[in-house]
Parts: C-alpha cells; sequence; structure tokens
C-alpha cells in the first residue's frame, strides 16, 4: 500500500486513499465477510449451477438434479405424490405455497430460490 495523505475537514481528520487502493481495500474486505460465511457453514454453489439456475425452465429439477435426488425421492421427503410433484416440477402444476416450502425446506435452499420472478 501507497502513502495516504492526511487532512481535515470541518475540524474532523480525514485520509485521502488513492481510488485504486481504496477499491483494493474493499475487495479484501468483502473477501473476509464472504469467506467468515463460509467458514460458518454456509453453502456455496459451483458456477455452472448459478449459470443453469439462469436457463432452466425448472428451477425445482435443477437443483433436486444438483441434489442427486429423483422426483419420487424428491417427492417422498417432501410428503407429495410423486404424480403431483412431477406436474410442478415440469410447470404444468403451479404447487401451493406449503408444497413449495416443503420442497425447498427438502432442496436446502430458499423458497425464493425456487421461484423466478
Amino acid at each position: 500500500m501507497g502513502v495516504f495523505n492526511r487532512t481535515v475537514i470541518g475540524g474532523k481528520p480525514f485520509v485521502l486513499v488513492p481510488e485504486e487502493e481504496f477499491e483494493d481495500m474493499m475487495d479484501t474486505i468483502t473477501a473476509r465477510e464472504v469467506m467468515a460465511r463460509i467458514e460458518a457453514g454456509e453453502e456455496t454453489w459451483p458456477a455452472e449451477l448459478v449459470y443453469e439456475l439462469f436457463e432452466t425452465d425448472s428451477r425445482i429439477r435443477t437443483f433436486r438434479t444438483y441434489r442427486k435426488m429423483t422426483v419420487s425421492e424428491l417427492a417422498d421427503a417432501a410428503g407429495i405424490l410423486q404424480p403431483c410433484m412431477a406436474q410442478i416440477e415440469t410447470g404444468e402444476k403451479t404447487g401451493s405455497v406449503d408444497e413449495l416450502k416443503r420442497i425447498a425446506a427438502v432442496l436446502k435452499v430458499d423458497l425464493d430460490d425456487l421461484v423466478v420472478g
């Protein structure tokens, strides 16, 4: 890091930092915050999954596949009949809020992660 200039404005001391160095410091702070969340157990997703979520016509299927589950396994774990789960996953049927909450819980994602706004 370089040399910083100090100044006083309105009786308050300030340090002037070159913009590039300020951006580097902010990036370091952000990276430390992210690493702390990961170390605390927050799950991270690979880039391929994130890209697929932008393009998929079924976020439920995308997360189910990522979790290596079959439609039947997801249906059983969420307490939903398999034919109904298949219809929800393909968009033939709109699941109730309760059903979507149960699906999200089984897939270990937020309800918002399943709904495209």
